[in-house]
């Protein structure tokens, strides 16, 4: 008989580990507390919008195409992507000059060149080096399990750590390059996608400059929840069983073994391996006995964990011309902001923000002549905000987006309004102290560094998602899938899998 093995949420991480599991024969259930597959990467309808609630970028396309080749799969008989041109717009606060980021080297240099003289070479040279820098994490370190200080820093970091500016922030990093607040903040945005701060995060995840200057930003038509959708079939035509609301309220352990999970509903799943794709905190100190946990509360509050957000699901009735799909604004003050994320948590006066519009490119997402958005606004991970404070810090940053991206009238022109933030993302998802990503990518929660992706108290049970390596992220989670993989098997190789 195949071993059973139950996965614990439907997250990405989730169902690309049933689908790892499935196709190598294993038994596998997986077990979603709420009514949706795809955990964060959630969606709602109504009044004729679609909302995707969570990842919005489809970024390097290449670690996707390369975990559906794994599955005997190719991408484009499940996705309709598109490349976005421009990839993106980014507005300054107190400017009224836009910058449009085309992830074409002759454009975006040229766009360089007029804000710095001089940058568009220095931009060549820091896109060679986040290249390199992408090519060697993604072949080298990113699909590779540590267990050991000495796992990590190896021969080979110690030699290169230079090269890849393991041991440099971010902004220090970013500052010898571009010497212009503007520039510096385009280069420096995509730490959010990471949950940290730029002067906070090791200068290694300038990778993520490759993805989208060098590789481009796509969409798949449809809506971001296509992806959920693909991954979930192709688990499913490897004989996975996927399970909506079934939230589970322990995982059972019997001799320090596990021996599967009881749902709330006091239905016993019994099996021989359990992978937990629910947060790593809430798997540890909810749904394991205190004698089996690896980390406890003590632990896991001095943890940094990443933003949360202050989102808006909103329907407007006519089309917003200055909008593309996705739009950026940054704030003046931008170590400020950070601070007012990390350091002296609080709901920024003057915000940081991002506005998706998918309906500039998808007409299925909205009814025809109207714009659906998705305001999102990176805030500190445990703030309590009262229902009424909501509202108004709602008003607050519409009438910034108003002022600051040119939308005159837009609170007069919606239709459709929905709130999300810190506690919706605990009460949903479990997420510790209601962040939106999971732990912050600083350089001691990195690699060695970060939670392990199994059990250091019960034996077979292991863990997958933004809460161990590698990290944060919709491809990365799927790369997390392939570790727990490995680590089950004991596949020690730091290389991407060609075949299970």
């Amino acid at each position: 008989m195949n071993k059973k093995v139950v996965v614990i949420g439907a997250g990405i991480g989730g169902l690309g580990t049933a689908g790892l599991f499935a196709k190598k024969g294993y038994d596998v259930t997986v077990l979603e507390k709420n009514a949706n597959l795809g955990g964060r990467a959630n969606i709602f309808e109504s009044d004729g919008f679609k909302f995707d609630m969570g990842p919005s970028w489809y970024l390097a396309p290449d670690l996707f195409e390369h975990f559906f080749n794994l599955m005997g799969e190719r991408v484009e008989d499940h996705l309709d992507l598109k490349r976005l041109t421009p990839s993106y717009r980014i507005f300054f606060t107190n400017d009224d000059k836009p910058l449009d980021i085309n992830s074409d080297i002759a454009i975006d240099g040229a766009t360089f060149d007029a804000i710095e003289p001089g940058s568009s070479d220095k931009l060549r040279a820091y896109l060679k080096q986040s290249e390199y820098q992408y090519e060697v994490a993604t072949q080298h370190f990113m699909y590779k399990n540590y267990d050991t200080i000495f796992d990590f820093f190896n021969r080979r970091v110690m030699t290169e750590g230079q090269k890849l500016s393991v041991f440099s922030k971010m902004h220090s990093f970013v500052s010898k390059f571009f010497k212009t607040r503007k520039l510096q903040q385009v280069m420096e945005y995509t730490m959010v996608f990471l949950g940290t701060s730029p002067y906070e995060a090791p200068a290694l995840y300038n990778l993520m400059s490759h993805m989208d200057f060098n590789q481009g930003v796509f969409y798949p038509q449809g809506g971001f929840y296509e992806l959920i959708k693909a991954l979930a079939r192709v688990a499913e035509k490897n004989g996975a069983k996927l399970r909506t609301s079934s939230p589970v309220a322990e995982i059972v352990v019997e001799n320090g073994v596990t021996k599967g999970v009881m749902l709330e509903s006091k239905e016993f799943v019994e099996a021989d391996i359990v992978i937990s794709n629910a947060d790593l905190h809430f798997t540890e100190t909810k749904l394991l006995d205190e004698k089996w946990r690896t980390h406890g509360e003590k632990y896991w509050n001095k943890r940094v964990m990443a933003p949360s957000a202050f989102i808006m699901y909103l329907g407007v009735r006519e089309k917003l011309p200055n909008l593309i799909h996705h739009n950026l604004l940054f704030s003046e003050d931008w170590r400020k902001n950070f601070d007012d994320i990390y350091k002296d948590p609080c709901l920024p006066d003057e915000p940081s923000l991002y506005v998706c519009a998918p309906s500039v490119t998808d007409p299925s997402v909205a009814t025809e002549g109207k714009e659906n958005l998705f305001v999102l606004v990176p805030i500190a991970s445990d703030l309590k905000i009262a229902d009424e404070e909501k509202e108004v810090y709602a008003d607050k940053v519409l009438a910034l987006v108003e002022r600051e991206m040119n939308l005159t009238g837009l609170r007069e022109k919606i239709e459709y309004k929905r709130i999300y933030t810190v506690d919706n993302f605990a009460a949903d998802y479990n997420a510790f102290k209601g962040t939106a990503l999971g732990l912050a990518h600083t350089i001691w929660q990195t690699a060695i560094f970060r939670p392990n992706n199994y059990s250091k108290k019960v034996k077979n049970l292991f863990y997958v998602g933004a809460g161990t390596n590698p990290g944060i992220g919709t491809q990365i989670c799927l790369i997390s899938a392939e570790l727990v993989y490995k680590r089950v098997h004991g596949i020690k190789s730091a290389e991407p899998l060609s075949s299970l």
